[in-house]
C-alpha cells in the first residue's frame, strides 16, 4: 500500500458531472469540484487531467446514461415510429421531473455554453448531438416517408428535446412541458400520414 488515499473514480465522476450540470461548464471552478467529490486539485488532476478533460470525461458519463434509456425507449416499438417518440420523449420527461439530479440537460447546457468550450468539448458536445439525432432517425426509418421528411422529423424532435431542457431550467411546469411534447408527438404523426405514398394512405 504507498499509503495514498483511495477513492471511487466512477461516484467522483458522476459528482463532477452533476456540477457541470448544474453550473454549466463557464462557472465550474475546480474548488467546486472539489467541494463536490471531496478531491483536491492534485487529486482531480492526477485522475481526470484538467478541467477541460474531466468536463469530456462527464459528458461522455452523461451520454451513456440517458444515451441508453433513449436508444432502449426508441427501440421498444418497432414499426411504430410514433409511438417510439412517445417514449423517448417520456424518458426526457422523467429525467427532467426525477428531483435526484439538476434539472434540464447536460449537452444542451454545454451546447448553449459552446462558445466557451474548448473546441474539443465544442466538437463533441455536437457530436453526441448528431447520435441523438440518428437514434431518433433509425426510429422514424419504420416508416414509408420520404427520406428527405424523416431527416427533417429526426432534427425537429431533437430540437424539441432540446427546447424542453431549456424550458426546464426556466422553472416550466412539469404539465407544459408535457403539452410540448404530445404536440411535438402529434405533429410527427401528422407529418408521417401526409408524406406517406397514396396507395398506403388508402389502406
Amino acid at each position: 500500500m504507498s499509503g495514498r488515499k483511495q477513492f471511487d473514480i466512477s461516484a467522483a465522476l458522476d459528482q463532477a458531472m452533476q456540477v457541470f450540470w448544474q453550473r454549466g461548464y463557464a462557472d465550474t471552478s475546480l474548488d467546486a469540484l472539489g467541494s463536490a467529490t471531496g478531491l483536491g486539485r492534485g487529486s482531480l488532476y492526477g485522475a481526470f487531467g484538467n478541467k477541460d478533460a474531466l468536463f469530456g470525461q462527464c459528458l461522455d458519463r452523461y451520454a451513456s446514461i440517458y444515451g441508453a434509456q433513449h436508444e432502449q425507449a426508441l427501440a421498444a416499438h418497432p414499426g411504430d415510429p410514433v409511438r417510439a417518440v412517445e417514449a423517448f420523449f417520456g424518458v426526457v420527461l422523467d429525467r427532467i421531473a426525477d428531483p435526484s439530479v439538476p434539472s434540464g440537460c447536460l449537452i444542451a447546457q454545454s451546447a448553449a455554453q459552446s462558445s466557451t468550450l474548448k473546441d474539443e468539448n465544442s466538437a463533441q458536445v455536437r457530436g453526441l448531438l448528431d447520435v441523438q439525432r440518428q437514434r431518433v432517425r433509425t426510429a422514424l426509418a419504420d416508416s414509408s416517408a420520404d427520406t428527405r421528411t424523416l431527416d427533417e422529423l429526426a432534427v425537429f424532435v431533437v430540437a424539441v428535446n432540446q427546447s424542453l431542457a431549456v424550458l426546464s431550467r426556466a422553472g416550466t411546469p412539469d404539465t407544459e412541458l408535457r403539452s410540448v411534447a404530445r404536440l411535438a408527438c402529434a405533429t410527427v404523426a401528422d407529418t408521417l400520414t401526409r408524406a406517406a405514398p397514396e396507395d398506403l394512405t388508402r389502406g
